[in-house]
């Protein structure tokens, strides 16, 4: 069944000017599929007049989402056209004109994750080099001031704390600051077991509010990758790259599926035999080909070994439920 493609992913920008030790695109892994460059403002254009149903897009991936230059003016015509944007992939929010800090609530970008892996320099830094704490921080004051001169709750705004060892002790710290600053606050297991391992598992499990403190203890004691939910993109919100290439999730940086969304149109590429034959193949219901991206992702490997497959009505079934909490103004939602 082909899917409407009324929410995306749209790469803003593979750049990044931060360093990250553990980061692909530091490390320039991505380039092969990714290649670096920005969403122009003229294909985001012809993007929205040829696909009238599109009504959600998070724009952040593997890159730094305001090193594009042409921002400013993708989120006036997104707001122009009501076509809500979102950065819950993250962002890292070091360098950034004040008036696009102002944009973001004058075209109410609706939401956005910051990357904060900290409490103060000292801990940031070690993970997040070439950045500054302070200067987030300030940047954050700022989009919440301009949220205050126009009464406006967008964005709103989570505050990701990747756990390491080296940071763990201002767990608590964080979460007060990211409270003071109207935050919703959220510690992430770390994707690379290498670099600073736990190393108070009590309050780190304390902290997550759960046992396991590491993404392989989670997948041991849940049967399933800590990040299965990336799988459900290629059904719910398909990341397309800044250049238009179709890259099926936000996770994938080997291949490409194949087709453009600005040359070949959204939904055919989108709805490709390619990206067909890999949602069958998430599903179980067909063997895995060589020339599909998925072959690579040690999420899809996992499943592969276990015979758990991704289960879409589970899925529908979680997501009816959240609908519902936010209808209620529940917690959850």
């Amino acid at each position: 069944m082909d899917i409407p493609a009324t929410r995306i992913r749209l790469e803003a920008s593979s750049f990044c000017q931060l360093r990250c030790p553990s980061c692909p695109t530091t490390s320039r892994a991505i380039h092969p599929a990714v290649g670096s460059g920005f969403l122009r403002f003229e294909h985001f254009r012809a993007l929205l007049d040829e696909n009238p149903q599109l009504q959600e897009i998070e724009l952040a991936n593997y890159g730094e989402i305001f090193l594009n230059p042409e921002l400013l003016q993708i989120m006036a015509l997104a707001h122009e056209r009501d076509v809500r944007l979102t950065a819950g992939v993250g962002a890292n929010l070091n360098d950034v004109h004040d008036e696009v800090l102002e944009g973001l609530v004058r075209y109410r970008f609706r939401s956005m994750t910051c990357s904060i892996d900290g409490a103060s320099q000292e801990t940031y830094g070690q993970y997040r080099i070439r950045g500054d704490f302070g200067t987030v921080i300030n940047n954050v004051k700022k989009i919440n001031r301009w949220k205050q001169d126009y009464e406006s709750p967008h964005p709103k705004m989570t505050w990701q704390f990747i756990v390491f060892g080296h940071n763990e002790h201002e767990l608590p710290e964080a979460r007060a600051m990211a409270r003071d600053l109207d935050m919703v606050f959220f510690a992430k297991l770390n994707w690379d077991p290498k670099f600073s391992p736990i190393k108070d598992r009590d309050l780190v499990a304390r902290e997550l509010g759960m046992a396991e403190v590491t993404r392989e203890e989670y997948k041991k004691k849940n049967s399933e990758d800590y990040m299965v939910s990336i799988c459900h993109q290629l059904w719910e919100s398909p990341q397309i790259n800044w250049d238009g290439k179709v890259l099926g999730c936000c996770r994938n940086f080997w291949g490409d599926f194949g087709g453009n969304a600005f040359t070949e149109g959204l939904r055919e590429s989108v709805n490709s035999e390619t990206m067909s034959y890999a949602r069958a193949m998430l599903q179980g219901q067909q063997p895995a080909r060589d020339d599909i991206p998925c072959t690579t992702c040690e999420i899809y490997l996992g499943m592969r070994d276990s015979g758990r497959w991704l289960d879409r009505g589970r899925r529908r079934q979680l997501d009816r439920t959240l609908t519902r909490f936010r209808k209620l103004g529940m917690p959850g939602g």
